[in-house]
């Protein structure tokens, strides 16, 4: 048996002991490291799960988009390749995303806890690449927690969503107002609305995810590591739904 094997072996049985110790009603342990994706459509409530997440487990957030960002901004080596396709109106490749993420968590100390990976991967290659990228590493998926929402529902939410830019935490003018108005609970910074929350962009970004996207879930599933929430309940009760297939 390889070294890699019984790795994966290891976390089997620290799955399994969490389990019975769930069973058994002992207080769950937050795991040694955690290694996951979050998956939904815009507006399920990734940006406001994933900061949680950050914060109870002591992890990276990921979220691709302003990852790359980042890169460009700093100039990286990969950032410059991927500023270089964007400016002349191409999609970054796959391999350069999965190359940032890779450096990400390779340089980034906050990943030491692990990560949170939001908004990659959008394709079964993706995920494909992203797999082999982390099994190299010995560090491999342990969930993909999908967070489940009709399209009529997602209407009402990101019309009145607002989002607070450095951090990515987001809030909605009715479901999850902010304490000040227009202003992040943490920093008191203002909050904005991005251009692309109305209905007519949200529906074409629906029909690109139902498309992409929605077909990882059975990818993740056939791997075993998937996990369902229903994210048209609170965020509280999605917090705890999503906790639970953590084992927490």
């Amino acid at each position: 048996m390889s070294v890699e094997d019984l790795k994966q072996l290891v976390a089997k049985l620290e799955d399994r002991i969490q389990s019975l110790e769930a069973k058994a009603g002992i207080a769950p342990k937050l795991p040694a490291a955690l290694r996951m994706v979050l998956i939904g459509p815009p507006g399920a409530g990734k940006g406001t799960q994933a900061p949680n997440l950050k914060e109870k487990f002591c992890a990276c957030h990921l979220a691709t988009g302003d990852m790359l960002r980042s890169q460009v901004a700093q100039k990286t080596a990969l950032g410059l390749q991927a500023k270089k396709i964007m400016d002349q109106g191409g999609l970054v490749s796959d391999e350069i995303m999965v190359n940032m993420i890779k450096d990400e968590l390779a340089n980034n100390t906050e990943c030491k806890n692990g990560f949170i990976l939001d908004g990659f991967p959008r394709t079964i290659p993706q995920a494909q690449k992203l797999d082999q990228m982390l099994q190299s590493n010995n560090t491999p998926l342990q969930k993909a927690v999908e967070l489940k929402i009709d399209d009529e529902l997602l209407v009402a939410r990101i019309t009145g969503r607002l989002v607070h830019p450095a951090s990515g935490r987001s809030y909605h003018k009715l479901f999850n107002p902010p304490k000040a108005e227009m202003k992040d609970d943490i920093t008191g910074e203002p909050l904005i609305q991005r251009s692309d929350d109305n209905v007519e962009a949200l529906k074409k970004r629906l029909v690109t995810y139902h498309k992409q996207t929605e077909p990882i879930v059975e990818y993740y599933k056939k791997t075993g590591i998937w996990s369902g929430v229903d994210a048209s309940q609170t965020p509280k009760k999605v917090w705890s739904d999503v906790l639970k297939c953590l084992g927490q």
